[in-house]
């Protein structure tokens, strides 16, 4: 099962979210930042490869928050692992999104998240 990572970013009561482009893979779906786990990677590395990568920062990945199986329409399961980051070098830089923007966990579900990011934002928008 492929592993798929994501980073939930605070910074003053407010989560880094960041929107797809037109070009991609489900676009204009706003997502938390990560992807996927390459082979001989674990899921902690992978994160910090991929936030070094979209966002230019370097980070410390902390707990790990959550994670479940979902399976896209037509497509195998993947399993997404949600990371707080306990902290970050550097300014976030958008480096491949449409967007990025700062929200409260509140407003998340204002949001059109990818599906598979539903239960999850469901679950972080009622803690909030």
């Amino acid at each position: 099962m492929t592993e798929v990572v994501a980073a939930i970013i605070e910074r003053n009561g407010r989560i880094l979210i960041c929107q797809r482009t037109p070009e991609q893979a489900h676009p204009l779906k706003w997502e938390f930042p990560g992807g996927k786990v390459e082979a001989g990677e674990n899921p902690r590395d992978a994160l910090a490869r991929e936030l070094g990568e979209e966002l230019a920062i370097q980070a410390d990945i902390g707990e790990e928050i959550t994670r479940y199986a979902f399976a896209y329409p037509g497509k195998k399961p993947i399993l997404l692992i949600f990371f707080r980051l306990k902290s970050f070098a550097g300014e976030p830089q958008n480096r491949v999104f449409q967007q990025m923007t700062w929200v409260p966990a509140a407003g998340l579900p204002d949001y059109d998240f990818l599906e598979g990011d539903l239960t999850f934002i469901r679950e972080l928008a009622a803690r909030a």
